[in-house]
């Protein structure tokens, strides 16, 4: 059955059904046991990260994980539920159809059924948009923060956005967003990225992984992450009716000024 996606999606490379807890069940062929292993303990790790961040999208009745995309220079790598603690895992060229591999993926998930026996994982608690612990003035530049609200607010439908520095901590946020909300996004968002980069391989071979962005998808929403120069990375996060190619083409405009802030600031990594 997990042939039937690499045989049927040009541009499909491999694979992989994993329980939560990142053990490999099944795979198709060209994976050697070091790789499989490396990219179901990554893809564990992004999914159970991934849900650790519904809050930054907001609070909604129905806030459950719907998936992420990992776009590198070489290819791309989609995650989505398959069952109780289960979880399915796809890599392709970077011309793939996107929308006929995610058809193909679905569809494998439906005929798997819900056998899978793991454990599942539990969501952090909801919080709402705006919190009444703010970030402490001084924590963050009000140069930084002008960027980030200038940008999102050009995008309909766009929520919050972080910028974290090199060494994982948050420099700087949108107007309303809670300090301990920030600070729990910052450390999801640096998991990810480094989970991403891993699973790079995944993708295809490639000298250097290059990455260039992860997209997760909520029922309530969307969060974007991509790099902002110097280590540094920015989450985003928009309602799901959101333009997102809008909202990360925003990102990347307002990148290199953000980037050049982000630099000038005391503790820099």
């Amino acid at each position: 059955m997990l042939d039937d996606i690499v045989k049927n999606v040009i541009g499909a490379r491999h694979a992989v059904l994993l329980s939560a807890d990142g053990l490999p069940r099944a795979s198709t062929e060209g994976l050697t046991e070091k790789e499989l292993s490396t990219i179901s303990t990554a893809m564990s790790g992004i999914q159970a990260l991934s849900r650790a961040t519904a809050p930054f999208v907001g609070s909604a009745p129905n806030a459950a994980w719907t998936q992420t995309i990992i776009e590198l220079e070489h290819g791309w790598i989609f995650l989505i539920g398959a069952g109780q603690g289960a979880y399915l895992a796809a890599a392709a060229e970077p011309d793939v159809d996107m929308q006929q591999i995610s058809y193909r993926m679905h569809r494998l998930v439906a005929r798997l059924g819900h056998n899978m026996t793991s454990a599942p994982r539990v969501d952090s608690p909801q919080s709402g948009r705006h919190g009444r612990q703010e970030l402490a003035p001084g924590e963050e530049t009000a140069e930084v923060l002008s960027y980030l609200d200038h940008a999102l607010a050009e995008v309909h439908g766009a929520r919050h956005a972080v910028l974290l520095g090199g060494d994982g901590l948050p420099r700087g946020a949108t107007t309303g967003l809670p300090r301990d909300l920030a600070d729990r996004i910052s450390a999801a968002m640096t998991a990810i990225h480094a989970n991403s980069r891993a699973a790079g391989q995944f993708a295809g071979p490639a000298a250097t992984v290059v990455w260039r962005q992860t997209a997760i998808e909520f029922q309530h929403g969307w969060i974007v992450l991509i790099a902002a120069g110097d280590g540094a990375l920015v989450a985003a996060s928009a309602d799901h009716d959101c333009n997102i190619e809008q909202l990360t083409a925003r990102l990347h405009e307002v990148e290199p000024k953000m980037a050049a802030a982000v630099g000038r600031m005391p503790g820099h990594v």
